[in-house]
């Protein structure tokens, strides 16, 4: 049988639970970016092989303002595709940005037809597409050249299947 001292103890941690979830909750640090409710695949056929990757998407206006922005990490394999859809002129920058990325520009034809290696992590500096792009794939810096990725080899993912 409990005793009073023994209920009242029980609620005490019950309710340093409760406050100190509460505090985790409002003051933990957030990295602060969109996040994407699921991820996709999407795969890139190089000279030496396939490489799968499972992207977010950004295809919203705050999704794509956003995009990776304030994260501090992001694991090999993984990266975010903007769908700037119908193809088109696309500038990007690396503002609140904290990981280097390498940013991949795509023709609506699923093409590479840019790869801007190793960004610099907080630029304000403009990186175009240089060509017309439908998407842009942000990986962690490093990633192209780790994986032999390269201008012209061929995206697969739904965004470049209706052209």
């Amino acid at each position: 049988m409990l005793g009073l001292r023994d209920v009242g103890f029980g609620w005490f941690r019950a309710g340093l639970g409760i406050v100190l979830f509460s505090w985790i909750v409002v003051v933990a640090p957030d990295d602060g970016g969109v996040h994407a409710a699921e991820f996709q695949p999407l795969e890139i056929a190089t000279r030496t092989g396939v490489k799968i990757f499972s992207v977010e998407m950004a295809t919203t206006p705050e999704e794509k303002a956003t995009g990776l922005m304030h994260r501090k990490h992001l694991p090999d394999g993984q990266g975010m595709l903007f769908d700037f859809s119908p193809a088109q002129q696309v500038s990007m920058w690396m503002k609140n940005t904290y990981i280097s990325l390498d940013m991949i520009f795509i023709g609506s034809n699923g093409r590479i037809v840019r790869i801007a290696e190793n960004t610099e992590p907080l630029s304000t500096r403009i990186i175009s597409s240089r060509g017309l792009a439908k998407g842009v794939l942000e990986v962690i810096g490093g990633t192209a050249k780790k994986y032999g990725i390269a201008t012209g080899d061929r995206v697969s993912h739904p965004l470049f299947n209706g052209r």
